[in-house]
């Protein structure tokens, strides 16, 4: 299929699909330990983006309200306080590949912090998103996708809406298109192939983001639920699952009514920012690290951290009147 046929194919952006709602098996005891345990939760109806919310539809956004995100905004000193000085400028995480072979235990042989790197310059000053309107925004804090949801109307999901949407009516499937990764050798989405981070192979036709809806949708007719871009949920973290509660419409909290202790990060006790959780995987998933294209998979992600990899997209809970 031509990239011009695939182009034809993609969905409207100003649609949003209906999810019924229901019951289904929530998270994995076959992966990762935060997936424990599976449990059955229940959610109403709601609708969904089709795809993650584009670099166009944010820059609309910006044009009309004058949004300023958070990785364009320096850090208050008093927010970091063993922060290095040089350190407290406007910018964001990049990846930033190495040449080599490196140690996957240490993320930071992979990210860079990148001064005036943000939605508009992805890669840093000299870059742009030029040519990428139909990318997923990225670089985006918690904060900045709130703020798109709110002035459209809508809503980030919560983390049991947005599996229950991601599996497309297989319950219990280990992927979103069924339980083989790459069913008769097809690329179903834009994830890592090789021996990451040092060696991409590219095999799917893109080396970071690709154009949202060029690969297959799921059974609910949604695009990129897998791969792209990791995706925020208004959901804190919390280490592993409640079994067996109701998920879809709660705010994990301490009996002092604050966020649980676990949706704080432990290696850095002096600084209080919260976790939310993140959702789907990205194109740096895979094989060799991080297994999270699946709709079980989540991550833990400081409400004000942007990076290269994570996007968003928005629900509807009510019909429009």
């Amino acid at each position: 299929m031509s990239a011009e046929t695939k182009a034809q194919e993609r969905p409207a952006a100003d649609t949003m699909v209906w999810i019924p709602g229901g019951t289904f098996r929530m998270g994995s005891d076959e992966h990762y330990p935060e997936e424990k345990p599976s449990h059955r939760v229940t959610v109403d109806g709601y609708f969904i983006d089709p795809t993650p919310v584009t670099n166009a539809e944010f820059r609309r956004f910006v044009e009309a309200t004058g949004h300023v995100t958070f990785a364009e905004i320096a850090p208050d000193p008093k927010d970091y306080p063993n922060a290095l000085p040089h350190m407290l400028k406007a910018g964001s995480l990049v990846f930033t590949p190495p040449d080599y072979p490196v140690d996957t235990r240490d993320w930071s042989q992979w990210w860079a912090f990148r001064f005036r790197a943000n939605w508009r310059r992805p890669y840093g000053p000299g870059s742009s998103i030029k040519g990428l309107d139909d990318h997923p925004v990225v670089h985006v804090a918690y904060s900045d996708a709130e703020a798109y949801a709110k002035w459209v109307g809508k809503e980030l999901p919560t983390e049991a809406e947005w599996e229950f949407a991601a599996r497309g009516g297989l319950d219990g499937a280990e992927f979103a298109w069924g339980d083989e990764l790459n069913p008769d050798g097809r690329e179903m989405a834009n994830t890592w192939q090789g021996l990451f981070p040092s060696q991409n192979l590219k095999t799917d036709g893109y080396e970071r983001t690709s154009p949202v809806g060029v690969f297959p949708p799921n059974g609910y007719g949604l695009y990129d639920m897998i791969g792209n871009v990791w995706e925020w949920t208004s959901d804190f973290w919390s280490t592993r699952h409640p079994a067996d509660a109701p998920k879809a419409c709660c705010v994990p909290e301490n009996p002092r009514g604050g966020p649980m202790e676990a949706s704080y990060d432990p290696r850095q006790p002096e600084v209080r920012i919260p976790r939310k959780v993140l959702k789907g995987g990205s194109h740096l998933c895979a094989p060799n690290y991080c297994r999270r294209y699946r709709p079980a998979a989540r991550h833990a992600e400081p409400i004000d951290t942007s990076t290269s990899h994570v996007g968003f997209r928005c629900v509807r809970r009510t019909r429009p009147g």
